[in-house]
């Protein structure tokens, strides 16, 4: 497949290196040559300095033979403007563009977006996908990472393993055989801040892990437990932070039948006035987030959590760092800069929200082709988690979980049956045509996975 990326900033990095390890031919055009050649000294990529909405430059990185443009400049005009040039001038089949403005996003509701008007096939809110992003830490506070797959049936969710956690040094097969009842598996392991890897039955998990684990909705609680986690239902949340982030957390929040009571604190006097009109139960502070006497004024020691989503870092990292000392137990910071994810341990920040890793994954969920539905991106782009109906051309159909023959870095999370069942896999277990699966790999081995889905021939 060739694809055109335009904007080479962390996003459309990250969708390059993505794709052009799976062998695609991608083009990458930014108006900073020093992008460009970070991209194309590091990455198996062509690259094109100039701006992406000019024909010219857009004629030079091949729009004519394309099959997607992906817009991802850190301007909505330019992505707009791009992906109308590739439909109008070079008809590009497939166009996605990330549109922040509120105003661009609601347009949606008037079909802006069309063919015969703009012609954006898939538009992309960083946003929102925070903001979505942001709820599902709320709902599971012992997580570090959150993500739902099959309709909301099926959880992905990060635990950083306790000296308390009950279940060390115990092999996981011994761990199905323990919990025989619990749809939950193990997919992937960090051991002491290296490497992803996926876990065999054998292998035992220590103090200090971070493990991703695959469960049933309904076996969310129960997961958590089992792996030493306290779970208590939230009903008091401070939010740091009343912009486009907050105000959609805050919202979503309202709108909530668990009715979980919110307060804000936004230091910016206009925003936070817009807060408060647009909402109703939710209380709107207006002054620094950093400041202990209105941090206090907000009840922060009787919070049950604290979601810190301004736009810049390290007020959200100092944030939470005050809130956890004024006795607020689990704390939620948004983070753009990734080389600061290994400062949130000793600072006992619980859980951090990447912007970058969520709207990688938004785009890529679009670029998959075929019968896949759902992709996640884990960690720094190191492993995917790929939720796909199975087609009856796949290998994967009519064989057992064992016999198939998955890379190592593969394993199969869930399984949800033709009939809207969500079980737990075994090796025993039979994939029929029609059965939905996610299936956690491994970057190196995605290509290997989208194979035994057959993803491209369907797409072909």
């Amino acid at each position: 497949m060739k694809v055109i990326i335009c904007g080479a900033g962390q996003v459309g990095w990250q969708i390059a290196r993505h794709l052009s390890g799976e062998r695609n031919d991608v083009t990458v055009v930014d108006n900073d040559p020093d992008l460009v050649h970070r991209a194309t000294d590091t990455l198996d990529v062509q690259g094109i300095t100039g701006f992406a909405s000019y024909p010219d430059v857009l004629e030079r990185a091949g729009a004519e033979d394309a099959d997607m443009l992906i817009a991802a400049t850190h301007s909505d005009e330019v992505n707009m403007v791009t992906c109308q040039v590739a439909h109008s001038v070079f008809t590009v089949p497939r166009k996605i563009a990330r549109l922040r403005a509120q105003s661009y996003l609601a347009a949606m509701r008037a079909d802006l977006y069309r063919r015969d008007h703009m012609p954006i096939d898939v538009v992309i809110s960083p946003e929102r996908e925070v903001a979505q992003a942001a709820l599902r830490r709320l709902r599971a506070p012992e997580a570090f990472d959150v993500e739902s797959f099959m309709d909301g049936q099926a959880q992905l969710i990060g635990l950083l393993l306790g000296e308390d956690c009950p279940v060390l040094d115990t092999p996981l097969r011994q761990l199905s055989e323990l919990f025989s009842t619990l749809r939950a598996v193990v997919v992937g392991v960090r051991r002491r801040g290296k490497r992803l890897f996926a876990p065999e039955p054998g292998d035992q998990l220590y103090a200090g892990d971070q493990i991703y684990v695959m469960c049933h909705e309904a076996d969310l609680a129960r997961t958590q437990e089992i792996f030493g986690k306290d779970v208590r239902k939230q009903e008091r949340v401070v939010i740091i932070g009343g912009g486009n982030v907050g105000l959609a957390v805050a919202l979503a929040l309202e709108e909530a039948p668990d009715r979980i009571r919110a307060k804000m604190i936004e230091k910016n006097r206009q925003s936070a006035e817009r807060a408060a009109e647009a909402l109703e139960r939710t209380i709107v502070l207006s002054g620094d987030g950093l400041d202990m006497e209105l941090l206090r004024e907000a009840s922060i020691d009787r919070a049950d959590a604290v979601l810190c989503v301004t736009d810049d870092d390290k007020t959200n990292m100092l944030a939470a760092v005050r809130a956890k000392a004024s006795g607020c137990p689990k704390t939620i910071a948004l983070i753009n800069d990734p080389t600061l994810v290994p400062l949130m341990e000793p600072l006992r920040i619980d859980a951090y929200i990447n912007p970058r890793q969520t709207t990688v994954s938004s785009i890529l969920r679009h670029v998959r082709h075929g019968r896949v539905r759902n992709v996640y991106s884990v960690g720094d782009a190191e492993a995917e988690i790929i939720e796909a109906q199975v087609m009856g051309t796949s290998p994967l159909s009519g064989r057992t979980i064992s016999a198939v023959g998955f890379p190592e870095g593969a394993l199969v999370g869930a399984i949800r049956k033709r009939g809207g069942a969500v079980e737990k896999p075994t090796g025993s277990t039979r994939i029929e045509e029609g059965d939905t699966v996610v299936i956690f790999a491994l970057a190196d081995d995605v290509p290997e996975v989208e194979r035994l889905l057959q993803v491209q021939v369907d797409f072909f």
